[in-house]
């Protein structure tokens, strides 16, 4: 396996941007990995957590090997790994729904420690990366504190110390518990610096980088002559943070400008009813697709043949499914406030609207939708921009100088 460079370590609260390849600085001795996450593809589910799993061969060509523990909790459906996307999946003993996540962790620990105590006995394991604070982040710093390995953890959303999901003296005991596993980390990973800022203003003692979500560019590429002048697509789980209401409103304007427009919703969730009613309030459920969820396959599918991407989304660390619709050329539309907020520029690679703003959404919409030129040329700055510093290789790349920096 290749070797990587050894990175100076940054000072508090630093971002590290995505190099296009690794320093030829000596080389450390390749890492061992352990993945745990509560995101990753499996045989039920081929969609969950391609953020995670997407990265990870390109993290191996630069000498990471990486070992996956895929885990849920045990009141939920067994897991069974992909063969192209090996993982051993584990199932753990916790209390039921939000209540029983500040505690999950320690019971993460206990379904873990045994299996990676015997993998670290038959390859050493140099480094712990979790995905999420809770549970897997505590269950890391168990672990690493047990075994002596040091770990990181990644951040995924604006909801950083589990403060939104969970309430009253439960959340406290969540804040507790994440705060500890940030400040005992090596080193947080946070996919945006608005993220960044939620973790440093809850625990301004953790030591963060920002490791931006790549995109695979070949996967998600252009393709004009499949673009639809006139189809509008919004790719997310079909809840109230995600916009979608507001979208159908917008639509619903932007149909009396643009009479064959039509808006494809790509996800599933709780909301579907509520937004179907509401399409056939305002007349336009003919024009409005509920598609379900898509394979990865699918989906580039569904991104080269769309017209604009939208997803005004009111509370998002990031959003992957931007990137992929701007690595497929189309104009995006997202909301001001959010982590998409550092990578799209208004109106030159694409558009920023307030949240909660169904007018300005609506304008933004069927301008687009009525100016094919304008729709282009935003089209090839957003593929141009993914190119140029996020893609799978670039994601990779800071991930293996932040493995590197945390065993030294």
């Amino acid at each position: 396996m290749q070797g990587c460079a050894q990175p100076e370590r940054e000072a508090h609260g630093m971002i590290s941007e995505a190099p296009a390849v690794l320093s030829s600085r000596p080389a450390l001795s390749c890492l061992h990995v352990v993945t745990i996450t509560p995101f990753f593809p499996t045989q039920h589910d081929r969609v969950s957590g391609c953020f995670v799993a997407e990265p990870l061969s390109y993290v191996g060509s630069h000498g990471v090997r990486n070992s996956v523990v895929a885990v849920n909790r045990f009141y939920e459906r067994k897991l069974a790994s992909l063969a192209e996307m090996p993982a051993q999946c584990v199932r753990y003993a916790c209390l039921p729904g939000n209540a029983g996540l500040a505690s999950a962790g320690a019971f993460l620990f206990r379904g873990l420690i045994a299996r990676i105590r015997a993998l670290h006995q038959r390859q050493r394991i140099d480094l712990i990366h979790a995905h999420s604070a809770l549970p897997c982040g505590d269950a890391a710093e168990l672990i690493g504190r047990t075994l002596k390995i040091p770990f990181v953890v990644t951040v995924h959303g604006l909801d950083a110390f589990s403060s939104s999901q969970v309430r009253g003296i439960l959340g406290q005991w969540c804040k507790r518990r994440t705060t500890r596993v940030y400040k005992r980390a090596q080193s947080v990973l946070c996919i945006s610096r608005k993220v960044q800022q939620k973790v440093q203003a809850g625990c301004p003692e953790a030591y963060t980088i920002v490791v931006y979500n790549g995109v695979d560019s070949q996967l998600f590429r252009p393709d004009s002559a499949k673009a639809d002048s006139s189809t509008i697509l919004c790719v997310g789980n079909l809840i109230p943070t995600k916009g979608q209401e507001l979208l159908i409103r917008a639509f619903a304007e932007v149909r009396k400008a643009v009479p064959q427009a039509v808006l494809r919703f790509i996800g599933t969730g709780a909301q579907e009813p509520s937004l179907r009613r509401l399409a056939t309030q305002l007349g336009t459920e003919r024009a409005i697709a509920f598609e379900g969820r898509q394979d990865r396959e699918s989906l580039a599918r569904s991104m080269r043949d769309c017209a604009v991407f939208a997803l005004p989304s009111s509370y998002e660390g990031l959003g992957c499914v931007y990137l992929e619709a701007m690595s497929s050329g189309k104009p995006v539309i997202g909301c001001t406030g959010q982590g998409i907020e550092e990578v799209v520029h208004h109106e030159e690679n694409g558009f920023l609207i307030r949240p909660d703003d169904p007018h300005g959404l609506s304008h933004t919409l069927t301008r687009l939708l009525k100016n094919k030129s304008l729709r282009e040329q935003v089209g090839v700055r957003a593929r141009r921009t993914i190119l140029s510093r996020f893609t799978l290789k670039h994601q990779a790349a800071v991930l293996v100088e932040a493995y590197r920096e945390a065993v030294r």
